[in-house]
């Protein structure tokens, strides 16, 4: 069964890999240690993706590398710049957050079979999202889900105004909850074409869009 968020005050929905967590520093350790790429090579996770499904078995091998980022290696990975004091700004203006993430419980090629969700719930905690003296963030209010069918369900339930996300098609997608602002996180990729959302490249901005005067 669907639930709200736990927390009061206005809800603010935010997607979690690759939109909280940055993993490209991640990526790129791990794919020189396993010869995918050269030692010299230097990029984000999507052109170590590009590069890796050039390779003879390529998907395979990127999958299995996604497995154990995700997993183990999660522990390495950190928060993106202005995401911090973008959370510390919720707070102060009584704004309760809810992360909602579409991510399976196990990765498909994944030897070790660690737990990606519990991995991320570490990784929240490690970084203070749940304690008093951090982001205040309720355990409650982290939702994982298997799909993005039920992504976008859960998008719907918790009645949030606005929902931050990386992937332009969760924002495009059809059955997104009408009624919910759209801010896409576009990392750092600057962009001039038309959107029917916000684009944000990066927390700095994202901040003085919701809280602009």
């Amino acid at each position: 069964m669907l639930q709200h968020c736990k927390s009061t005050g206005p809800c603010l929905g935010i997607d979690f890999d690759n939109t909280l967590v940055r993993y490209d520093e991640v990526f790129l350790t791990c794919a020189r240690s396993r010869g995918l790429v050269v030692e010299e090579f230097s990029g984000s996770k999507l052109a170590i993706r590009d590069l890796i499904r050039q390779l003879p078995d390529g998907e395979m091998s990127w999958q299995r590398l996604q497995g154990y980022v995700y997993g183990k290696g999660i522990a390495s990975a950190s928060m993106f710049a202005g995401a911090d004091a973008f959370l510390r700004r919720c707070r102060a203006e009584g704004y309760r957050i809810a992360i909602v993430s579409h991510k399976t419980e196990y990765g498909h090629h994944d030897p070790d079979r660690v737990n990606l969700r519990k991995a991320a719930l570490d990784w929240m905690a490690t970084q203070g999202f749940f304690r008093d003296d951090g982001y205040g963030i309720s355990a409650e209010d982290v939702f994982f889900e298997s799909t993005r069918a039920e992504k976008l369900d859960r998008i719907a339930t918790i009645e949030c105004s606005r929902f931050i996300d990386d992937l332009e098609e969760v924002l495009t997608d059809p059955r997104f909850p009408p009624g919910v602002d759209r801010i896409l996180f576009s990392g750092d990729q600057v962009t001039d074409r038309v959107a029917p959302y916000v684009v944000c490249p990066t927390w700095q901005q994202i901040e003085e869009h919701i809280f602009r005067d």
